[in-house]
């Protein structure tokens, strides 16, 4: 493989994750190790909504259940609390082989889903939610791409154009320019 034979496509993206910007960012933060005299004491990359390296403080609940949810021998420690054990358990009982490192449906983890349907009812105020209509995904990227893979087709002047607001988050453009889409820009 070389940069003659890759894809097309994958050539022409560009992403803020790793963008000029970032590169400056990075070399702003070497000069600063190095005691390079500025007018401030640190960069703050806020261009990927990172919320942890912002020095948002992580939600232990959700640490605490996936610590139980993989390594389920910690479901005997009394440190952890039992509404965590609790959720934990839950989670297990819904996975093949009671562990997490089963296959799952396509669509995620039923008693998940059904979480979120709940959240979602709630939210929305009493609007019925069917969890059998809701799909898991490893992260709103994922889930971006996967959406953009269903619904861009054809190539030449036939291609698919997807509309996307401007300023935009990054990864659209990234995704269309990937999959050969038309980015039309509003």
């Amino acid at each position: 493989l070389t940069v003659d034979t890759m894809n097309p496509n994958v050539k022409r993206v560009e992403y803020a994750v790793r963008g000029p910007i970032v590169q400056r960012a990075v070399q702003i933060e070497k000069e600063l190790k190095e005691g390079v005299k500025k007018p401030f004491s640190e960069v703050i990359k806020a261009n990927i909504g990172d919320a942890h390296a912002m020095g948002q403080k992580p939600i232990t609940f959700l640490r605490q259940v996936l610590a139980l949810c993989s390594y389920p021998e910690l479901l005997e420690d009394n440190k952890f609390p039992e509404d965590a054990k609790k959720r934990a358990k839950r989670i297990l009982q819904a996975c093949g082989g009671h562990s997490i490192g089963a296959y799952s449906a396509s669509q995620g983890i039923e008693c998940v889903r059904q979480d979120v349907a709940r959240y979602i009812e709630k939210r929305d105020g009493g609007i019925s939610s069917n969890p059998d209509n809701i799909y898991l995904s490893t992260g709103a990227s994922d889930a971006i791409v996967t959406m953009l893979k269903l619904l861009v087709c054809g190539e030449g002047r036939d291609r698919t154009g997807v509309m996307i607001s401007i300023p935009q988050y990054p990864l659209y453009s990234a995704a269309l320019a990937d999959l050969g889409a038309v980015q039309v820009s509003y």
